[in-house]
């Protein structure tokens, strides 16, 4: 059965609730105030089965200015809209009004009905038509037919059904393969059932005894019983008029503006991304940081928008902006919403959500705002990639790209299935995360080059466990990516893993043998340059591809004690040190005293003060000599 949403729209008074009576037998008006005032305060419905057998459900929306927080609720879902006008009247201040929100929240098809023509001649008739199309030319409407009605008379209502027939046949019905979500318009409670939320049914399908969270509250419950224009279903779907008997909740819980979703397919937030469109004729113009009120779903929230860079948005103007609201709602991606100032009780503007769950953006950088042009306009198979590419290294979690995309299920997966060449998709315990292939190969060449640092600096060590490779790169990334990048590494036989410890295939580890072969050679260098050494990183550059390995073991050397640094840049061989300590101590045994220019001549002549201050100092420091004034004696033996 195809079932779409009907929505009336116009002024008070001319005439929506009797038009929706005359067509469905039931008076939308249930409250006694609206019986006593002859007006809609609140929602009013009806359900009306057309000829083709199409079951379309039929929302009265209040009239009233004072009202419009409810026409707004009322007007969530609809598919078709009826506009309605008195011909003793025309066109009015919510007639105008009404249309705007219609066409802000996206509505695209309708019937224009001229109500009241048993009060009127046919030439006031002929004048209100003429208004009416000239009212509309600009609008969804422009092509709409213009059906004249009676309530009185019946006259006109056949023909409406007709037309309300042709275009419920055509219209695209709601998503039944995306999770289910109802936002609540009323709440009430039933003696002997408890608490029933109604609503439109804007996507998926909902069953007895399934499991329902309500939004934002994230409140849980099982659904006991179902009713679709009061009669009691096992199965509800997209695009009805549903009533839910709620378990275990309380309707004080509960609030019209919740939403009624499958668990984990909403998340509340504060700060949504937005598309803001402003009407043609608003005064003053929408400002930067100005304060409305925000309608999406059946809620009213007080939020604060933020333009990127201007100042104000001109009437008719199109722009992307966020808007932070002071309590949380949940919403999708392509939802639709509307924009009032609470000062002036009008609507300003409205238009669709880009990212249902964002953060606060610095409105100063202008690579936030080309990130909002992006995700305003891209398709969903650009978004994903794009917010999973984002997360480089960290990846996202399959839930949250799910809301940021607002595409669930089979869908989803037929998406992910589509872009298999371009993501990683991997499980980590009871959490599924995406990669992007650019990631991925960037964290491979991070480890290559991890490895190849620490091989070049640690000759001698036969690699890295998987835990100290991820602190050099980075502690969050999660194991399950860095596993499989290492998986793929060993697979290709770039890298190789022995025990714990992981190496790449074109490392070889310096033996024992060479690397006593090696200290040989750093003794004998060490002992070649005697008593005007090189500066020591000078020395050991001379072993080029095998400096990293003879630093290494120069510290080894320094520990034991056979080579020995006498300042920051000096090293001696301990034999050229221990020379020299012989010829020092046999001088000042027969001269007592020494001064620098005897340790000069002691050590020959050529030897400049570059050498001769750090080794005299060096004989102070392990007490060979004692140094008074500029002279120096034998330290005498304890």
């Amino acid at each position: 059965m195809r079932r779409v949403i009907i929505g009336t729209a116009g002024h008070i008074d001319h005439g929506k609730t009797s038009l929706v009576k005359a067509l469905t037998g039931i008076d939308t008006d249930r409250l006694k105030e609206e019986k006593e005032r002859g007006i809609t305060i609140d929602l009013g419905f009806a359900n009306l089965l057309l000829p083709s057998g199409t079951l379309a459900g039929i929302v009265d929306v209040p009239g009233h200015e004072r009202f419009i927080r409810n026409m707004v609720a009322g007007a969530t879902g609809i598919d078709l809209v009826i506009l309605v006008i008195a011909a003793d009247e025309g066109v009015m201040p919510q007639t105008k009004e009404h249309l705007e929100i219609c066409e802000l929240l996206g509505i695209k098809d309708g019937v224009v009905v001229i109500t009241k023509i048993d009060l009127v001649d046919k030439e006031w008739l002929e004048m209100v038509k003429e208004e009416v199309e000239k009212f509309l030319k600009d609008t969804f409407l422009k092509n709409a037919p213009i059906i004249y009605f009676s309530a009185v008379t019946g006259e006109g209502k056949e023909e409406l059904l007709k037309i309300l027939d042709e275009k419920a046949s055509q219209i695209i019905m709601k998503p039944e393969d995306q999770p289910f979500r109802l936002p609540i318009d009323g709440v009430f409670t039933i003696k002997g059932f408890g608490t029933v939320v109604r609503g439109t049914a804007i996507s998926g399908k909902i069953s007895i005894n399934q499991i329902v969270k309500i939004y934002p509250k994230e409140l849980e419950s099982k659904i006991r019983n179902i009713q679709v224009h009061g009669k009691n279903v096992e199965t509800a779907y997209a695009g009805m008029r549903v009533a839910l008997n709620l378990q275990g909740i309380e309707k004080e819980e509960l609030e019209r503006g919740d939403v009624v979703a499958e668990p984990d397919v909403l998340k509340p937030s504060q700060w949504l991304d937005i598309k803001v469109t402003s009407l043609k004729n608003i005064k003053p113009f929408i400002r930067n940081f100005e304060n409305l009120l925000f309608y999406v779903g059946t809620s009213e929230v007080l939020g604060k928008i933020i333009l990127f860079g201007k100042d104000d948005l001109k009437p008719g103007e199109t722009d992307i902006a966020q808007i932070f609201l002071q309590k949380p709602v949940t919403v999708w991606r392509g939802d639709r919403f509307i924009l009032r100032r609470a000062s002036t009780n009008t609507t300003v503007g409205g238009g669709e959500i880009i990212n249902p769950v964002s953060y606060r953006r610095k409105r100063t950088k202008p690579w936030e705002r080309k990130e909002l042009e992006f995700i305003s306009q891209a398709e969903t198979p650009e978004l994903i990639k794009y917010y999973v590419e984002k997360k480089g290294f960290l990846g996202i979690e399959e839930r949250d790209l799910q809301l940021a995309v607002s595409v669930f299920g089979e869908k989803f997966k037929e998406l992910i299935d589509h872009l298999s060449q371009e993501i990683v998709k991997l499980k980590e315990k009871e959490k599924v995360l995406y990669f992007s292939k650019n990631a991925k190969e960037k964290l491979q060449n991070k480890i290559i080059d991890t490895l190849k640092e620490y091989h070049k600096n640690n000759p001698f060590s036969p690699g890295l466990t998987k835990e100290l490779l991820k602190m050099r790169i980075s502690s969050f990334i999660p194991d399950v990516f860095l596993n499989y990048v290492i998986d793929e590494l060993i697979q290709k036989g770039i890298l190789n893993k022995e025990k714990e410890i992981l190496f790449l295939s074109e490392f070889k580890m310096i033996d024992s043998t060479e690397k006593e072969e090696l200290k040989k050679q750093i003794e004998e260098k060490i002992l070649k340059e005697g008593l005007t050494p090189r500066d020591f990183d000078e020395i050991l550059l001379d072993f080029k591809d095998k400096y990293k390995a003879a630093k290494e073991l120069s510290q080894t050397l320094l520990k034991e004690e056979i080579l020995v640094k006498v300042s920051e840049k000096l090293v001696y061989h301990k034999n050229i040190l221990q020379e020299i300590e012989k010829k020092v101590i046999d001088f000042l045994t027969k001269n007592k005293e020494m001064t620098l220019s005897d340790f000069r001549k002691i050590l020959g002549s050529e030897i400049s003060r570059k050498y001769l201050i750090p080794l005299a100092e060096y004989l102070d420091k392990k007490k060979i000599t004692l140094r008074i004034g500029d002279k120096r004696i034998l330290r005498k033996k304890l």
